[in-house]
């Protein structure tokens, strides 16, 4: 059996792309025969790098022909449908798509060739069903449970994020600023790690961080490997994202988070998730009992200098927050495939 598999975001390397790289090595492992297009071979030991995920029978072509001759094709979506040719056809939304004429006559016919569509979260599916007229499956992205781990935990407050400025405003600049009110305000001994991919869309924007951050316990680590986000999570007692704070989601869902795994990642981790009230970590963050929504930038403050008086708090709360983290597992994605490939 052979697999196509497409996404045009690859070299973003985010969330997104983990799930298409897992979703490959699942069809791997069931005996497909998997090419995944791209421009160039050097895409895969980027890939391997950056999500720790060995792509060993995964193969880089120039063009799957929008799965003509193939068994089945994966097809990630950039708001328009294409019109596939392979014997199974699934199209994946990772971003909530609106006012793109998603219900013209001709989306109508391609999507007749479509045998599955597969949403990243309910939040990116209420959005995709609304406007292509269809109803779509929820698979949440895959979190790998079982290496990442907690380690010796150090007064450390953690966000991961791409630094690009491309389709989302991440909030770095946001979360720089609470962490230096919390400085003034009395706080010592913790430090502030702004960890990101930087391959895409940056500009000037991390001399601009770098420049905010400067004389505080601030550390901003580019582009890590997976190895170091292991060690970063394992250590980190705090959470936060201030990624969607000040979006209408209902006008502009698409600068939101559509899910957010990497608050997922820090959880399994054993860290406290404190993170904007928006998008996709309303359903991964339950407010009070596996972590914090905060509304304003003060609420962030306030719930993350409570969590650090209540040093017990804390530990509670990262049990919850690990043990909620469990239903994200490969071992469930993995499960979840194969229920829509039967």
């Amino acid at each position: 059996m052979r697999a196509a598999i497409f996404n045009p975001y690859l070299d973003t390397l985010g969330g997104g792309e983990r799930y298409t790289v897992v979703f490959a090595k699942v069809l791997a492992n069931k005996g497909y025969t998997v090419n995944l297009e791209w421009k160039n071979n050097k895409i895969k030991s980027i890939l391997e790098s950056r999500f720790g995920i060995d792509l060993d029978g995964i193969n880089i072509v120039e063009s799957i022909k929008k799965g003509d001759g193939y068994d089945l094709c994966f097809w990630v979506v950039d708001g328009s449908i294409p019109m596939l040719h392979a014997r199974n056809n699934i199209l994946h939304f990772q971003v909530p798509f609106h006012d793109v004429g998603g219900r013209s006559l001709l989306n109508k016919m391609k999507l007749f060739r479509i045998n599955k569509i597969v949403c990243n979260s309910a939040f990116t599916k209420k959005f995709i069903d609304k406007e292509y007229g269809v109803n779509s499956v929820v698979i949440y992205p895959p979190v790998d449970t079982l290496s990442i781990k907690p380690k010796r935990k150090e007064n450390m407050i953690l966000y991961v994020g791409r630094f690009s400025q491309i389709l989302q405003e991440k909030g770095h600049e946001l979360l720089i600023k609470s962490f230096k009110k919390m400085c003034a305000d009395g706080l010592a001994d913790w430090k502030l790690v702004l960890a990101g991919g930087a391959e895409v869309g940056v500009g000037d924007y991390l001399g601009r961080l770098h420049n905010l951050a400067k004389d505080y316990p601030v550390e901003i680590v580019e582009s890590p490997d997976f190895k170091t986000l292991k060690d970063l999570y394992g250590k980190a007692k705090i959470y936060w994202s201030g990624s969607g704070y000040g979006v209408n989601e209902e006008r502009n869902p698409e600068k939101v988070e559509h899910f957010g795994i990497t608050v997922v990642e820090a959880m399994t981790a054993g860290a406290v998730p404190v993170v904007c009230n928006a998008g996709g970590y309303k359903e991964i963050v339950k407010d009070g009992k596996n972590g914090f929504l905060w509304e304003k930038p003060g609420l962030l403050i306030k719930k993350t200098e409570d969590l650090i008086k209540k040093g017990s708090q804390i530990h509670k709360i990262a049990l919850v927050a690990k043990k909620s983290a469990e239903k994200y597992s490969q071992e469930v994605f993995t499960k979840n495939i194969e229920t829509i490939l039967n």
